[in-house]
This record gives C-alpha cells, sequence and structure tokens, in this order.
C-alpha cells in the first residue's frame, strides 16, 4: 500500500501530533515510527521487537500506548494476544483489513474507488436511517488466509 505522505511529512506529522498531545518526539518513539514506515503494514509486536535493536518490550508498549493516544498508531484487532500495531490512517491511506481467524495474520487490502464508494454510500444509508453520523468506516474482514485454508 503506497503512503499517502513521504517518510519525512510522516515524521513531522507524528512530531506535531506528539507536541499537541504535550509529548515529545524521542527517539524510541522515532525508531517505532521508522519500523511502521519500513513494513508499510500492520506489525505484532513481537516483530517489532525483532527490529527495535536493544528496546525492551515494556519500552515498546509504553511508547505506543503514548503514539496511540496521539492518534499517530492503531491497534489492529486480531485473534493474537500481541498487540498488532499500524501507522494511523491519516498517515498512510484509506484501506481495510484481511484478518485470519485461525493464524492472525493481517493484510492490508485497498478496495477500488468505485466500490470504496458504493460501500460509503450504503453505510451512510444505513446510519442515516438509525439517526447515526459517521466520521470514517473502518472494514476488517475475517476469514482464512492462504496458508490456513
Amino acid at each position: 500500500m503506497m503512503s499517502s505522505l513521504n517518510n519525512t511529512e510522516i515524521h513531522t506529522a507524528v512530531h506535531d501530533l506528539l507536541h499537541n498531545a504535550g509529548q515529545r518526539y524521542t527517539d524510541k518513539r522515532r525508531a517505532i515510527i521508522d519500523i511502521l514506515i519500513q513494513a508499510g503494514k500492520p506489525m505484532l509486536i513481537a516483530d517489532m521487537l525483532g527490529k527495535a535493536k536493544k528496546m525492551p518490550q515494556s519500552t515498546l508498549y509504553r511508547n505506543l500506548l503514548v503514539l496511540e493516544e496521539a492518534s499517530a498508531v492503531v491497534r489492529v484487532v486480531t485473534n493474537s494476544e500481541s498487540g498488532c500495531y499500524e501507522l494511523a490512517e491519516h498517515l498512510m491511506g484509506h484501506h481495510h483489513h484481511m484478518v485470519c481467524s485461525k493464524c492472525g495474520a493481517v493484510r492490508d487490502v485497498v478496495v477500488p474507488e468505485g466500490l470504496e464508494h458504493e460501500l460509503e454510500k450504503a453505510l451512510e444509508k444505513v446510519a442515516r436511517s438509525e439517526g447515526f453520523s459517521i466520521d470514517r468506516h473502518q472494514l476488517d474482514l475475517i476469514g482464512r488466509c492462504k496458508k490456513c485454508k
């Protein structure tokens, strides 16, 4: 999936988000963002630890929480007990997920523009019928990946 921002713009945006949340953009937080930029997809904590040289697990969790509270990263819900995180949609572009219910693998999916538009119209219709106003949507398809079929 292509980022809607380049790496420098992502770092600037994360710096601003953290600043607005009263937090600093530390070297460890920058390293976490770099890992997620390079991955370009959701990552399990275990995989992030493998890439985060000499960063204790508690430090990774603590910094991910700060980044999540600042809206720089989001947690992707999987069946894995380990957390799975990715850069926030406003940094990476709108997409959806396919989540394997057996192994927990997560794959980003970009829906073609025409279909995305139809999906938005259908969701708006459902929301309107319930008196609900949509700010944004996210769609996770739960099933089994090729390996787990």
